[in-house]
């Protein structure tokens, strides 16, 4: 294997059968939160994925107790104070999207734990995604006092349907990995200590299935995410307003002090 994945230095990368990649986040001490840098590289490595002749499928998991908490507090504080951090950001946000449908790779997601934010970015979005029984899928967007960004309104409806995705999306409240299941929010449910193998097990045989047949089904599929394209760049643009506004002070203030937020009465629209 070449060097091309040592600039990705938020990750665990390692190849665990041939020709799968397997990107591991990292940081258990804070549930694997994502941090300014890590959002970049998140972003990135999916264009070095999809060129890489030597990786057919990829694996993403987390370590320990979490997938990954999602944007860490000092991101969001710097998103709060800078403009220039914020229209940054959501560039990212975007692009960290559209690279995942555009990777050409299959990629095999094994949520254990805590999924929330920009590591639910791939969790979701995954051509199979995997929750372990003990998984806790939360989008956490209303309960920090912004829109529902990132992932959640290209693919959500289209996983479980609108009346879920509203509930949902709109509460925070969490989806264990049983119920994601029934529902349609991930491919399936299995027991915690059978996730990592049976992850592995299904992109192993992506990897050794016909390339090109594969590839080609995953680009025609992801043509109902391209086509919620309008909707999803609508989302992102709101959170990003919302990280100007005075609502996400109050939420992200009340989940470093963990207490119940207080939220204006009252919206200017």
């Amino acid at each position: 294997m070449t060097g091309r994945y040592d600039k990705y230095t938020q990750f665990d990368i390692d190849y665990p059968a041939d020709r799968v990649l397997r990107i591991t986040f990292n940081r258990p001490e804070t549930y694997n939160s994502v941090n300014a840098e890590a959002h970049t590289q998140l972003t990135n490595i999916w264009r070095d994925i999809d060129a890489d002749p030597d990786i057919c499928a990829v694996v993403v998991t987390g370590t320990g107790k979490a997938f990954s908490s999602g944007g860490d507090f000092e991101m969001i504080e710097e998103m709060i104070a800078d403009d220039v951090v914020r229209a940054a950001t959501w560039k990212e946000a975007k692009d960290l999207v559209y690279n995942v449908v555009n990777c050409n790779k299959p990629i095999v997601s094994a949520i254990n734990g805590v999924a929330v934010g920009a590591g639910l970015v791939v969790g979701i979005l995954a051509d199979v995604s995997i929750a372990g029984k003990s998984a806790k899928i939360v989008d956490g967007h209303t309960r920090l006092g912004v829109a529902a960004g990132d992932v959640a309104c290209i693919i959500w409806p289209l996983l479980c349907g609108m009346a879920k995705a509203k509930y949902y999306l709109m509460t925070c409240r969490p989806v264990s990995g049983e119920e994601a299941d029934r529902i349609g929010l991930v491919s399936m449910c299995v027991e915690d200590d059978e996730l990592q193998s049976t992850a592995l097990e299904i992109a192993s045989e992506l990897a050794n299935g016909a390339p090109s047949a594969i590839r080609w089904t995953k680009y025609a599929l992801n043509n109902w995410l391209r086509m919620a394209g309008p909707a999803f760049d609508t989302s992102t643009a709101l959170e990003m307003l919302g990280f100007a506004g005075r609502e996400v002070k109050e939420g992200l203030s009340s989940l470093q002090e963990k207490r119940k937020p207080d939220f204006p009465k009252s919206s200017p629209v």
